[in-house]
This record gives structure tokens, sequence and C-alpha cells, in this order.
């Protein structure tokens, strides 16, 4: 049976230079990046190469980049050091945010590291409510954002320049969860005024396991892994070297491949959306989806009410379409998506979350249409 990938935004396939170029170190470079010997700076070397090589394509100081597990983890680090460093009683985020941030938020607020706990008003796109910030921001005392770059269950985008102009404006520390767009937009993080981003490289056809968080210079922030001297003090444990060689490489082809691969996923994005229009009565879409307002790689789907609407993805799964979504709240039982609920989606409505990548073809969207116009008939509401 044919199998169609589209979950990208989950994971992605790892690219086969990205693999050579792991392997390579895997072979080769055995040696403790911390040891003083040859063989451990050799491999220091690898590691300062590839921090190297990602601050230069964000416009950053290599001494801004630190390697973590992933975007957790440096979602985590940002949060709870960073409002740690600067004394912050008072959070902004959305209640539409990755449980990264939303479950370490909701934590700093239980435990008492902050007082207050704002969520900016969002309409039923998922667009942030900028005057809504500016009033959240301007009534408290110095305050904590955190809002990401691209919703990854919706595709909207958030302004980043905007959010980082009105946290200027008020001195407030900004972190933008933009796991969803590196190495799919380029980000200059001296334009940007964001105090915090952060990646992790299975998002962009990188291995799993490994990303980085940017800490602008302007701030200081205390580790939140404690043990060795690794990553300057910021991070104890001995370095990921061959995923951070992986996520390095990964992100350079992003870039250099950035506008093609962009042109290519987003004609895919809409022929998807065109034919589900044009084949299937009733269809709508969660978030935004033109090309200027949303993540060209995620195209959320609201199908018609319908039989056995919870079996909708098991019904893909078994006709070989990997995908993934939910459903809004629609019992106490059915804790549901809480992005979908977050913008009050329809709870009868399945939703499926498609999602594309480089390597995704017209020819994988076509046999996933077929199959989703067939699944939608054989359970379509008599």
């Amino acid at each position: 049976m044919k199998r169609v990938y589209l979950d990208n935004a989950a994971t992605t396939p790892l690219d086969p230079t990205v693999v050579a170029e792991m392997t390579n170190v895997m072979q080769n470079y055995y040696g403790n990046p911390s040891a003083i010997h040859a063989l451990g700076r050799e491999v220091r070397t690898l590691v300062e190469k590839a921090r190297k090589t990602v601050a230069t394509l964000l416009n950053a100081s290599p001494s801004e980049i630190f390697f973590t597990s992933g975007g957790t983890e440096a979602d985590n680090t940002a949060i709870r050091c960073g409002t740690a460093a600067y004394g912050i009683k008072h959070a902004i985020t959305s209640k539409i945010e990755h449980h990264a941030v939303e479950h370490t938020l909701n934590m700093l607020l239980k435990d008492g590291v902050i007082d207050k706990l704002s969520f900016v008003n969002i309409d039923e796109k998922g667009n942030v409510d900028y005057a809504h910030l500016e009033e959240l921001l301007e009534n408290n005392e110095r305050s904590f954002v955190s809002l990401m770059h691209a919703n990854n269950e919706l595709g909207t985008l958030t302004d980043m320049q905007k959010v980082g102009d009105l946290c200027e404006k008020y001195n407030a520390i900004y972190h933008a969860d933009t796991v969803q767009t590196m190495g799919h937009y380029t980000h200059d993080v001296r334009q940007l005024k964001a105090h915090f981003i952060v990646c992790a490289a299975h998002k962009l056809h990188g291995p799993k396991g490994v990303g980085f968080l940017y800490v602008n210079n302007s701030i200081k922030i205390p580790p939140m892994i404690y043990g060795g001297a690794q990553e300057r003090n910021m991070r104890g444990g001995t370095e990921n070297v061959y995923g951070i060689v992986g996520l390095a490489k990964a992100l350079e082809i992003a870039y250099a491949e950035m506008q093609e691969h962009q042109k290519h996923v987003q004609g895919l994005k809409d022929y998807m959306k065109d034919q589900l229009i044009a084949e299937i009565p009733g269809i709508s879409f969660n978030g935004e989806t033109d090309a200027e307002k949303s993540l060209y790689t995620v195209l959320n789907v609201s199908f018609p009410e319908m039989d056995m609407a919870d079996m909708l993805l098991f019904n893909l799964d078994i006709n070989g379409i990997c995908a993934s979504g939910g459903s809004a709240c629609s019992s106490g039982s059915n804790i549901g998506s809480h992005v979908l609920n977050g913008i009050k989606a329809d709870p009868n409505r399945p939703a499926v979350r498609f999602s594309f990548s480089k390597y995704t073809t017209k020819e994988d969207i076509d046999y996933t249409l077929e199959k989703v116009k067939m699944v939608v008939k054989q359970n379509a509401l008599a």
C-alpha cells in the first residue's frame, strides 16, 4: 500500500546530506569535546564550527547560541530562567501556545514564581490582538511575553516585529517560540528584537533530540541544567556532537534552498486547499490559509460533521495517509485540542492537520485527496 507522510509539523524525515554528515562524525570523531587532548580538541572544533554556522545564518554572535536537547528544553530554559533572572512576576501568553510554553508558565504560576499570567486575546483564526497586548504591557509591571511565531496546529503567523516593538516600548522580555518556522523563514535577530528564539532540528530535516536557544547578549540568565562547564557554563552535560553537527547542516541546507522549497510547498498547499473546496461540500479551514498570514507547511482542515468522526484519522491511516489532528472539546470526558478550543472551533467538526515538506509531491496530494473523499463519503451523515 502506498504511504503518504503529511505530518511534517510533528517531525520531518532526515535529509540524506545530514545523515552523511552525522555518520562521518559518529564513525570518526569520538573524543569528548571537553577533553584537552588532540581527539577532544578536534571534536570541540566541530561543535564550535556548528555554533558559528547557526549564528551566521541568524545574524547572531556565536556566544548567543546554546545547544539544547530540542525545542521543549529551549522553551523551558527561556521561560524559567528568563523570569528568574529579572524577578519578573507577570507573564503574557496566549491560550493556543505549545504545551512546552503553556505548561511551563502554568507551573511557574502555581509555584508562585510569577504572580500573574495574562492571556492576550486572539480571534477565530488564531491572530493576536496587538492592541490588547499593548494594554496588558502598559497596565502591568515589567512583563515576560511568550508568543509563538507560527501556531503548530493552525499555521497562523504572529508578527514578530510588531510584538518585539511593543516589548521594547514597555521594557518587556520577549520569547518567541520559533520551532515551527526555523528553517522555513529567515530570522535576523538583529532586526527582530526578540530576547529568545528556539529551534528543534527535527522540524527541518535534522535529527531528533537536539536544538538550540538563542539568547540576546543584552540579557543574562542562569542555567537550567547544572553539571559541567559545557555551553559556557549554561548547560551541563556532554554535548550531543553528531546531533549538533546535523542541526547545523540541516539549517544550512534549509537557508540555501528556502526560496525554492517555499514555492514548492506553498503550491502544494494551495492546490490541496482548492481541490478540497471543489470536491467536499461544507469544507472549511481552521486558522489562516492565505500565504501572507499562514505558515506554508501547515493546512488545518475542518471537515463537515460525520459518523464516526473520532475515527477519521484512523481511517486515513489505514488508507496510507499519515496526518494528525483532533477536535475542539465536545464533552467533559474529551478535552480535545486546546488550540481548537482556544479559537472556539466547532466541536462537532473533526479537524485534520496536513503538513508538508520539500519531499512532498503532487502525486502524494492527489492520492490523499482521493482517499479523503472516499473516507468522507463513507462516513457522511445520513
